[in-house]
């Protein structure tokens, strides 16, 4: 039981980990001021921002089910059809965004889809192996799978915005993370 519960805690948190991963995006310089006025790449950085809070919000509250939850195929299954539902919100976010009004506009859209399309097939992966979980059995062997997605997701969201920051040469994207409101709820307190 103590090899469950160990279990049951590293997925909790894993997936609080993964809801703080997005922190990579906007800053922490809370001089940054924002503007009435804001550019078409501050829009589009800000509604980034707000789907990945919306994202990591539902990851969050994924995590303290699981751990309330208790180890079990309902439990799991519950888990897991809400980072179904979290990931399907997040990519159909991600698909209304469009592209920035920037020089590597394009390539930044083109990473964002991406990154869905990494997202559908993640979410397919921790749906097969729950489904195929019977019995505690079943449910121990489903944890590594679903934890291992659920950290490639992470590492996934991280090197997205890693090669957004690569692709911002002007410094374009960093100004207007810089800009959003939404974006400043991704970094945590005191970073």
């Amino acid at each position: 039981m103590a090899l469950v519960k160990r279990r049951l805690t590293l997925l909790a948190a894993l997936v609080s980990a993964i809801a703080l991963v997005a922190s990579g995006c906007g800053s922490s310089d809370e001089s940054s001021s924002s503007s009435s006025d804001t550019s078409p790449t501050a829009e589009w950085a800000n509604s980034l921002c707000t789907v990945l809070v919306t994202w990591t919000s539902a990851m969050s509250s994924i995590g303290g089910s699981l751990t309330s939850s208790g180890l079990s195929k309902e439990g799991l299954t519950s888990a897991a059809d809400d980072v179904k539902s979290a990931n399907e919100d997040l990519v159909a976010g991600l698909s209304g965004l469009g592209k920035p009004d920037t020089e590597a506009g394009q390539e930044a859209k083109n990473s964002l889809d991406q990154l869905s399309e990494d997202l559908k097939t993640d979410t397919q992966k921790i749906q097969d192996a729950v489904d195929g979980a019977t019995g505690l059995s079943g449910v121990l062997s489903a944890v590594p799978v679903v934890t291992a997605t659920l950290t490639t997701m992470g590492s996934q969201l991280s090197s997205t915005f890693q090669g957004l920051e690569q692709l911002d040469a002007k410094g374009e994207l960093k100004d207007a993370f810089e800009q959003s409101s939404a974006c400043k709820d991704l970094v945590p307190p005191g970073s």
